[in-house]
């Protein structure tokens, strides 16, 4: 498989955290991953991210966000969707940069949508489009979900 780096960015652009990820597959404006969670145990309190966990990732160029579907470990077991609120992914052969907005999205298993971090998101120093195209991005998601359409087909 080929390897690429992912590169979160802060909404100013800096570089917040890279990582490898393995290309699946790619269209005309997205790329799907397979990543392996490595950092320490992260608690939200309604999932637990762990170390080996593993998250297929896809990123678009021309959406405003990018969706995570995580893996208990290396299994078919679903624990969600991470859904970051992001400007539009740049993707190259071997790079995809996401503009992180801050606001999140986590899909359940089950299809409970928590919203995350708006506090964050408010404060934000963003032009009133593109504020606009983050509350539209949660919409777009939202529909994804209800629609069940790929990869929340696996929604029970």
């Amino acid at each position: 498989m080929i390897s690429i780096i992912v590169e979160k960015r802060d909404h100013q652009g800096n570089t917040v955290w890279q990582y490898p990820g393995e290309v699946i597959e790619r269209g005309a404006n997205y790329v799907c991953l397979r990543a392996v969670f490595d950092r320490v145990e992260a608690n939200l309190g309604f999932v637990v991210f762990r170390q080996g966990d593993v998250f297929f990732e896809w990123f678009y160029d021309d959406r405003w966000y990018n969706i995570f579907q995580v893996h208990e470990g290396d299994t078919t077991i679903i624990k969600g969707w991470y859904c970051n609120i992001t400007r539009p992914a740049h993707i190259s052969d071997t790079m995809v940069a996401a503009d992180d907005l801050e606001l999140d999205v986590f899909v359940m298993p089950n299809g409970t949508i928590i919203l995350l971090d708006e506090e964050e998101f408010d404060t934000l120093n963003l032009e009133t489009d593109e504020r606009m195209a983050a509350l539209r991005a949660i919409q777009a998601l939202q529909q994804r979900v209800a629609a069940r359409e790929t990869p929340f087909n696996a929604v029970r």
